[in-house]
């Protein structure tokens, strides 16, 4: 979406040679689902080190599950698992033919998610679809004669099909459609407009299938349905065809089974609570009660063929495991793997890596195999998206813990399993040392031993006083993974990040980090990395707001949910906003726009940030975050043009628990310089030993003052430095007003310069929304060096900013981008203001006023007239700057 309005015109032509994403595409781009970010990891499954996925053999002793990308088998009672497969690409979610002898399972590779055919006696395996689509979840029948799985082949949406299995051949035949398509009339915002109907289940005469669907619901995947397994079924549920047994608000990962008595189906809920456990429902309906309890994730369960066990995943030791539960039995009990007896030649790696005088630092590490998949220990991430041209899958990491001579530390120090031949090893810390790369030969039975030192970047002045943090992280948030504090420390001394902001925020019905939001100042390590708990204010139609250095929490932590009680458009961010000032917090809009907001056109615009900006609700912005940075800062331009002095900031919005993350925790961060004069204690050490940062108290209050007054940049790579005048970033300019016999060159002095881990393809300063200075690069990109004069005429701000014109690993953001908050400066004493741009936020409020007018979901009249009045009021500060 891109501008019309005249008014809009110059930051058009300020950003036109910006870039189009280039050439980072997202993740099975080919599914047409919105929000990818939630099902790509709740729903499609991922690279694991531990068990992601399960089935059982036919005698119920004997379990094949996926892991590690490979499936494997091993019987109940021993701790050996013998790999069957080991790619190419990835094997997951293996089912059983009900005679033992074929194993179905889905293989990610070549962009795609195929069905695949793995015969137990000959230990080969061959595709069984070759689509080009999402295929996912088969199951056998219980005579082994049919296959049902769910795929996006029709109109790259999820629906469930059956085909006919030739045993024969090992072929599937007559594939057909079985649900869909139909379209919902609901308001739904974090799912399609399309019904979807995903993890089928057989009953046990193979004439059924138990199913989760979200037909005629606005949250969650939705409940349990059931219905013939023949086409049309679906569509004549006047017959009583189908119907649904129960519903609550799943989230992707319910996955019902139906056991072979008939009666009993087994699912992952979190009815009442934070975490997945397992659940037992007739198959004809009542009330579900819970099979298993605890504060993690119990998922995937499957019924032993005598329904005597269920085998299922968790995460209750942060990684993944594998456990058993018997109905009736004495509790659940866990698969061990203590020996992997694989298909390849395998050797192992110990790595450490070191740097700065410490022969042992933290950092994220990625392994790469010939086979071009990927290895590693502990929890394993993805990103979200990654150039086709330069890699057949998206890049993955883990986080490579400081090694300390301790005991406890011994497990860390086991070498890795990794396949033998040519291993890559790529290790980035943070964005102030220079990513390094390797390439070992790895020997089949051996060990080698590898040290990486990280090299810092040279800077021209001392960089002790700019410490970095995330605005925007979420230690939980429904994910594969079960993350603690500590583990959430871990992920950011990895990162070199100095402060994590954990935002606690519902996902729909939960609250999953409810338990932790007390955990403040909470630090461990060398790189002194400390948590302090926030939240995220949830209104998908005023915008999302984060609230940061306050206590507690705002409840219920969300509005304007249409079709529940808490539809009402009342309370208004800007309410939010008062409560957390009250408590000493501050607030700031997140993840602002994807695209740019347009009011002319845009007659459903609901988002209230320039409402908060002209009331003086608003303490940052992430210029930097899950959104696009060019829309939301051409947005910022135009607000400070109008006179709001509103800092920058960067916050990831990191999923910390998932698999398949958009970028590490700090991926974009803001830095914050530490003035003494941010707080009156002075008397206490901003540096500790080393030049790292000392976050005690008295610190962090300065950390946070800092990033209130605009002492900040905000970057996902590259470093900035920027001073006009006498002013540094966030400073104020006086200028008298300006002369006939000024000449061109005359104005205020700048300097600054710019440090970077990948290359970036534009410097500019910025100055009233307009170019002031093009700034020429060094060769590489990741270097510059500039002083002179910009002219200046009237009152108001500029900015030092860089970016690139697409990718660059190992930024793991569509391009590199970084900014500083602005340096303010008046003329003649006179304020900043812009007609033009004031303009356009009028004819915003005037959307948000008639929006807000026809809404009925308000509870009281004086709720509307509340809404109306804080519209009204913001409308009259731009009015006022018209005249």
């Amino acid at each position: 979406m891109r501008p019309r309005h005249s008014a809009l015109l110059f930051i058009a032509m300020l950003l036109a040679a910006l870039p189009l994403f280039a050439e980072r595409e997202p993740v099975l781009k080919q599914a047409d689902v919105p929000h990818p970010y939630y099902w790509r990891e709740m729903y499609i499954p991922q690279l694991t080190t531990g068990p992601s996925s399960v089935a059982w053999m036919p005698d119920s002793k004997t379990l094949v599950y996926s892991m590690a990308g490979s499936l494997w088998r091993q019987e109940l009672g021993s701790e050996t698992a013998t790999e069957l497969t080991a790619g190419p690409g990835y094997d997951y979610q293996p089912d059983v033919s009900p005679d033992g002898r074929w194993i179905i399972y889905t293989k990610y590779n070549a962009d795609a998610l195929e069905l695949w055919l793995y015969d137990v006696q000959a230990k080969q395996a061959h595709a069984l679809t070759t689509t080009g689509a999402v295929n996912v979840e088969p199951r056998f029948s219980p005579d082994g004669s049919r296959i049902v799985f769910v795929s996006t082949q029709f109109n790259r949406r999820f629906h469930i099909f059956t085909a006919d299995f030739d045993a024969k051949a090992g072929a599937l035949n007559n594939i057909q459609r079985l649900t869909g398509e139909t379209r919902s009339p609901l308001p739904r915002y974090y799912y399609s407009q399309f019904d979807h109907e995903i993890s089928p289940s057989w009953s046990p005469d193979g004439k059924e299938i138990i199913f989760i669907s979200n037909r005629g619901h606005i949250y969650g995947t939705g409940g349990l349905w059931r219905m013939k397994a023949d086409p049309g079924a679906f569509s004549s549920n006047d017959r009583g065809e189908m119907r649904e047994l129960h519903y609550e608000e799943t989230t992707w990962k319910a996955r019902p089974d139906w056991s072979r008595d008939g009666r009993r189906v087994i699912y992952a809920s979190y009815s009442g609570r934070q975490w997945h456990q397992l659940w037992m429902i007739w198959s004809e309906g009542g009330d579900p009660l819970p099979l298993t309890f605890g504060e993690y994730d119990n998922v995937s369960p499957r019924w032993s063929p005598d329904a005597r066990h269920v085998a299922f995943i968790s995460n209750r030791e942060e990684n993944t495991s594998l456990w058993t539960v018997d109905v009736p039995g004495a509790g659940d009990s866990q698969v061990q793997v203590r020996r992997r007896q694989y298909l390849r030649p395998m050797g192992h790696l110990l790595l450490t890596i070191s740097g700065a005088e410490r022969s042992s630092i933290p950092a994220r590490v990625s392994l790469t195999g010939e086979d071009g998949r990927a290895y590693g220990g502990g929890a394993m991430h993805a990103e979200d998206g990654f150039d086709r041209k330069q890699r057949s899958f998206e890049a993955h990491y883990f986080e490579m813990p400081e090694f300390k001579e301790e005991p406890h530390d011994i497990a860390i120090r086991l070498p890795l399993d990794v396949p033998a031949g040519m291993l890559r090893i790529e290790a980035v810390f943070g964005f102030e040392y220079t990513p390094e790369s390797r390439s070992v030969l790895i020997k089949q039975g051996q060990t080698a031993n590898v040290t990486i030192e990280m090299q810092p970047l040279h800077r021209p002045v001392r960089f002790d006083d700019w410490v970095s943090g995330d605005v925007h992280v979420h230690m939980n948030y429904g994910g594969t993974y079960l993350n603690t504090p500590e583990r959430l420390l871990g992920q950011a001394a990895a990162e070199d990040l100095s402060i994590v902001n954990n935002l606690v925020v519902n996902k729909e019905q939960r609250f999953p980090d409810v338990a932790s939001q007390q955990v403040n100042n909470r630090s461990t390590g060398a790189v002194r990395t400390r948590i302090f708990s926030g939240q995220e204010y949830h209104t998908s139609y005023w915008g999302h707001i984060g609230l940061i250095g306050k206590p507690g929490l705002v409840l219920p932590g969300f509005s304007a949910y249409p079709g529940t009680a808490m539809g009402s458009l009342y309370p208004m961010n800007a309410d939010i906003a008062d409560l957390a000032h009250e408590r000493g917090g501050l607030v700031g809009y997140v993840h602002p726009f994807d695209e740019l907001p347009t009011p002319p056109n845009d007659t459903s615009l609901t988002h209230e940030l320039p409402v908060d900006a002209a009331l003086g609700k608003i303490d940052y912005l992430e210029v930097l975050g899950f959104s696009d940075h060019k829309s939301t800062a051409e947005i910022w331009y135009r607000l400070l043009n109008c006179g709001f002095h509103i800092p920058a900031a960067g916050g990831t919005d990191a999923m910390a628990n998932f698999a398949s993350l958009r970028g590490p925790v700090g991926m974009n961060r803001t830095y914050v310089e530490m003035l003494e004069s941010n707080n009156k204690r002075k008397d206490e050490s901003v540096r500790g030993k080393g030049g790292e940062p000392s976050l005690n108290d008295a610190p962090a209050a300065i950390w946070l003052s800092g990033l209130k007054s605009g002492h900040t940049f905000a970057t996902n790579g590259p470093l900035l430095s920027f001073k006009l005048g006498n002013q540094g970033i966030g400073g104020q300019l006086s200028l008298p007003a300006p002369t006939p016999e000024m000449s061109a060159e005359g104005g205020a002095h700048f300097s600054l310069w710019l440090r970077s881990i990948v290359p970036v393809d534009h410097a500019q300063i910025v100055c009233n929304g307009k170019v002031a200075k093009y700034l020429p690069l060094s060769g590489d990109g990741m270097k510059l060096d500039a002083q002179g004069t910009i002219p200046i005429t009237q009152s108001g701000w500029c900015v030092f900013r860089a970016w690139a014109d697409h990718a660059e690993d190992p930024v793991l953001d569509n391009y590199p981008y970084a900014t500083t908050s602005p340096i303010y400066f008046t003329v003649a004493d006179k304020p900043t203001q812009s007609a033009e741009d004031a303009h356009f936020f009028i004819q915003w409020i005037d959307r948000l006023i008639a929006n807000a007018d026809a809404n009925r979901d308000y509870n009281l009249p004086w709720e509307k007239e509340h809404v109306m009045d804080v519209l009204h009021q913001a409308r009259k500060v731009y009015e006022a700057q018209t005249k």
